[in-house]
């Protein structure tokens, strides 16, 4: 039996700080996926914790009267603690070479592999749908554990808020971008 995930990436924020909330715009964004998932019989939530991406999608959450399971491992990416000038390229960089880690910051490798524990444990749960809400840079590793062309340019082309429908089965998996602006 196949099990269907959806990776949904955050609505516009106001910052990138944990605790940044939804911006006006990204509240209206929220319930534009509350509507787009209607239509879709999710079964479980699970989100990283940030005020961002739970904000996201807890008008869903309250339609479907859904609990948000939290899981850290969902949180974004470091790069690094340390300003970088070139932040963009030294991320360009990190998909190129996946033990890459800036001072303070995590490699591709460890974020992708503390993703991919979460998924494994979704997969274990008796929920057949399950819809993932986290940020763009371990949204896109993940993509690219399931897909393995999925790097960089796709990362640069998330729009806030994003979906990927991904179809686990037996001995396949199908990966697609469902949303459009």
């Amino acid at each position: 039996m196949n099990k269907v995930l959806y990776l949904v990436r955050h609505c516009q924020a106001s910052g990138q700080q944990p605790d940044a909330p939804l911006t006006k715009e990204g509240k209206v964004q929220a319930k534009l996926l509350a509507d787009f998932f209607s239509r879709i019989q999710i079964e479980r939530i699970v989100s990283s914790p940030f005020v961002r991406a739970y904000q996201s999608i807890a008008p869903l959450a309250e339609n479907l009267g859904i609990t948000i399971d939290l899981d850290a491992r969902l949180r974004e990416r470091v790069l690094s603690t340390i300003m970088l000038p070139d932040w963009l390229e030294q991320l360009r960089q990190t998909f190129e070479d996946f033990d890459l880690c800036l001072m303070g910051g995590e490699s591709s490798r460890t974020a992708m592999q503390r993703a991919v524990a979460v998924v494994d444990e979704i997969l274990l749960n008796d929920a057949k749908v399950t819809l993932i809400v986290t940020h763009g840079n371990l949204m896109t590793l993940l993509l690219k554990y399931f897909n393995e062309q999925i790097g960089f340019a796709e990362w640069q082309s998330l729009t806030n808020p994003d979906i990927y429908n991904v179809v686990i089965g037996k001995g396949h998996v199908e990966v697609k971008r469902i949303w459009h602006e």
